[in-house]
């Protein structure tokens, strides 16, 4: 039974090797404080920030001991792979290549390591949490502590200057058809900070969020006696429904209540609400 309801700078290297403990370890249970994107506005011009490819993978925080999951879950990656990271700490994503999210997403779930399917992950580093100097200076810093490290898996993110909003969709677009999600803009000038700020920007043809499932609404017509949409909660608190999307297993089963999904959009109502909301994914918990 379903519930229901009606500029780039340097800066020494030597600064960071003091922070040679990487992050305090906290208590697998507690998610980690991490910078999360905004919405970049149509138009927007890529002055004063560094610019780089959105990657589809899972966020992974590398503290200094242990490689955890945005959610604070340890991620059972094998020894090989932790143990050549560096002592500093590093904020990057699990990744295989594009389009192939469900894939990472089971093989970092699995208790027990496969190394093969390891092999095959990359771990894209785009930040030193806590560094002291500005994002390009970080970004600097971050590309010698990898080339130093020569860790197979350890990239850093490619970033770079465009000139104006023209170069920034042109490159949008160069990424998305070559079946990219989208870019990520950094300001140069930002400190290390955390949570959700204007200082990182995500740009895409499509949007995407993050909601939690409150209930499941009854179909009708065709799918009389199964799940016609689910009720979820935004970011912002308010509900609305997404209908588009679910598969016919996902209507005979649907996303727990409590769950949270990802899902797409075009635009906003009037009221602010996103405009013909589809579902994308459900998310596992702690990823």
């Amino acid at each position: 039974m379903h519930n229901t309801i009606p500029a780039h700078g340097s800066l020494a290297l030597t600064l960071l090797l003091g922070l040679t403990h990487g992050l305090p370890v906290l208590a697998a249970e507690t998610a980690p404080a991490l910078l999360l994107a905004r919405d970049a506005q149509p138009g927007q011009s890529p002055a004063g920030y560094l610019v780089s490819e959105k990657f589809d993978g899972v966020r992974a925080l590398w503290d200094g001991h242990r490689l955890r999951l945005r959610g604070g879950g340890e991620v059972k990656a094998p020894a090989w792979f932790v143990a050549g990271l560096p002592p500093q700490a590093l904020d990057g994503e699990l990744w295989l290549g594009r389009g192939r999210f469900d894939e990472l997403s089971a093989l970092v779930r699995r208790e027990h390591p496969v190394d093969a399917e390891w092999r095959e992950v990359r771990y894209l580093v785009f930040e030193l949490p806590g560094a002291p100097g500005s994002f390009a200076q970080r970004a600097t810093a971050l590309r010698e502590v990898v080339a130093q490290t020569q860790h197979p898996a350890l990239q850093a993110v490619a970033q770079q200057n465009l000139a104006d909003a023209k170069a920034l969709a042109q490159r949008l677009a160069e990424v998305v058809v070559q079946g990219g999600e989208g870019l990520v803009l950094h300001r140069a000038d930002a400190p290390y900070v955390t949570g959700r700020s204007d200082v990182l920007l995500k740009l895409k043809p499509v949007q995407d969020a993050d909601a939690v499932v409150m209930a499941h609404e009854p179909g009708q017509g065709k799918y009389a006696g199964l799940v016609g949409a689910l009720v979820v909660r935004g970011v912002d608190g308010r509900l609305f429904r997404i209908g588009s999307g679910l598969t016919d297993a996902q209507r005979r089963s649907p996303p727990s209540l409590g769950s949270t999904v990802s899902y797409r959009w075009r635009g906003l109502t009037r009221t602010g609400l996103p405009r013909f909301a589809t579902l994308w994914r459900v998310r596992e918990p702690g990823l």
